[in-house]
């Protein structure tokens, strides 16, 4: 499936951070290929002279990786060079929650459409895409330029639940789509 972007389509990458690499914190994970086709966007949207906003989550949670002054809050390579138009520095799961106000910079610049990527794909990526989706944006994910972590329920009757990153990624999936917040689409759709 490919479809046409519009000429301003701003690229938003969510949380592609150092601190993330740490399997001891986070687990095991899905989509080895995610900073690949990260990659391949930002490429393909500098290449289009498209915006490219990058989104860093400065944690406030104590021992967390990505804690602002610990080495895992630093971008990952495949993103720190990359030009871009904006940076938003947030400390919850919505990229419209952080500094500066991205809604903010993408209304006064006309910008009706945005893809998104990045991690982790059932928290910061869908949370973004809902809140983007209840605003009013055209919104695609680019779902396997992402990727997300086993995870486990706690407390109430999330007791003993456990998903893996893929079943968390194929929620994801449903509720974006099956919810009309998102289009949930591959790189080479885009690219």
């Amino acid at each position: 499936m490919t479809f046409d972007l519009s000429p301003n389509a701003a690229l938003i990458v969510i949380d592609v951070q150092r601190g993330f690499d740490d399997t001891t914190f986070w687990g095991r994970r899905d989509n080895p290929n995610a900073e690949a086709n990260i990659g391949r966007l930002v490429h393909g949207w500098s290449a289009s002279d498209r915006p490219i906003v990058l989104v860093r989550h400065d944690s406030i949670v104590p021992d967390s990786p990505l804690d602002v002054g610990a080495p895992g809050n630093a971008l990952k390579d495949v993103v720190s060079g990359a030009p871009h138009e904006l940076l938003v520095s947030k400390q919850v799961n919505s990229a419209f929650l952080g500094e500066p106000d991205l809604n903010g910079w993408l209304r006064a610049r006309g910008i009706e459409q945005i893809v998104l990527c990045g991690i982790q794909t059932n928290m910061c990526v869908e949370t973004t895409a809902r809140m983007g989706g209840n605003l009013g944006y055209d919104v695609v994910v680019a779902i396997d330029a992402c990727h997300t972590f086993d995870l486990a329920g706690a407390g109430g009757p999330a007791d003993g639940l456990s998903l893996t990153a893929e079943q968390l990624t194929a929620a994801t999936v449903v509720n974006l789509t099956g919810g009309g917040f998102a289009r949930v689409v591959d790189t080479d759709d885009l690219v």
